[in-house]
């Protein structure tokens, strides 16, 4: 791929008859992690037997909470379920999507302590999964549904992604809160992003004006990046920043205007994955005289 190209997700597989290679796998270990805890902890019993153990897959239990969660008196439960099964189930690449976004919130963050508890109680992941049904109807010119989906999303968990913005898989909003992402945004694959970032616009332009994320990027909390710019694949945005301009392929921005770590002639080189690995401030030692 020449340097600085960045991969934006595949369009969506309508293919209903494809299985991801390990969902059942998933599905299996979030049975077992919800056995265990309803027998640990006899009062969630009942709660993890309607949201999990009496579900016969992970399309299912996810349709049923999403649609508990976002429900409304005017805004049916039994709607919202069926909308978000019929949805899933016949679209592998929206499974395959929630079985990567959950395999990374267990590897990434050490607060998760099992698949169930992702499924169950992150607003991050929950909030990625009614996106990703909120885009398809977009998709589908069902805009007015997807609005309204949107309107509930943000609602509910403190997330505003226009369902028109573009994510791909095996993502991390981590705590989630505050997060927004405009309408022409596009998010790759692998992908870390904090509490509290912005995605958006510079307010005066119109068409493609929100950034465009690659592969690999971490986000860190409260950072901004404002139109239609491009994050290059592997990059970091240190917590706080504001991002106005292109940040190159596996560098580190930090600051505000945001500058590259190592200057713009020669920028240190992210030599791991951030969106994967996490890493915040390993980059401050090398770059900074700040001492405490």
């Amino acid at each position: 791929m020449p340097a600085g190209e960045l991969r934006y997700p595949s369009p969506p597989n309508s293919s209903a008859t494809e299985t991801p290679p390990d969902e059942d796998e998933v599905w299996g270990l979030i049975r077992t992690e919800a056995r265990r805890d309803a027998e640990s902890e006899p009062a969630l019993a009942s709660y993890l037997y309607s949201t999990i153990l009496s579900h016969p897959s992970l399309e299912r239990s996810l349709a049923f909470h999403l649609g508990n969660k976002l429900c409304s008196s005017t805004l049916l439960s039994t709607l919202l379920y069926d909308l978000f099964l019929n949805t899933i189930s016949s679209d592998s690449a929206l499974r395959a999507a929630a079985v990567a976004d959950l395999r990374a919130f267990r590897a990434r963050d050490p607060a998760c302590v099992s698949f169930a508890h992702c499924l169950l109680n992150y607003k991050g992941f929950l909030a990625c999964q009614a996106h990703r049904v909120a885009h398809k109807l977009w998709s589908q010119s069902r805009r007015p549904l997807a609005l309204a989906l949107h309107s509930r999303i943000s609602d509910v968990f403190a997330v505003d992604i226009h369902p028109a913005a573009k994510i791909g898989k095996g993502i991390m909003f981590d705590h989630a809160t505050g997060v927004v992402i405009g309408e022409t945004a596009v998010v790759g694959n692998n992908v870390s992003i904090l509490h509290h970032v912005t995605l958006g616009g510079t307010g005066k332009a119109c068409g493609d004006r929100h950034p465009k994320i690659g592969d690999g990027v971490l986000i860190g909390a409260g950072a901004t990046i404002l139109g239609n710019v491009k994050i290059g694949e592997g990059a970091k945005i240190g917590a706080g920043s504001v991002v106005l301009i292109d940040v190159p392929p596996r560098t580190t921005a930090v600051g505000n205007p945001a500058r590259l770590v190592g200057g713009k002639e020669k920028p240190a080189r992210n030599e791991e994955c951030p969106g994967e690995s996490m890493d915040h401030t390993s980059f401050i030692s090398d770059w900074s005289d700040y001492i405490i």
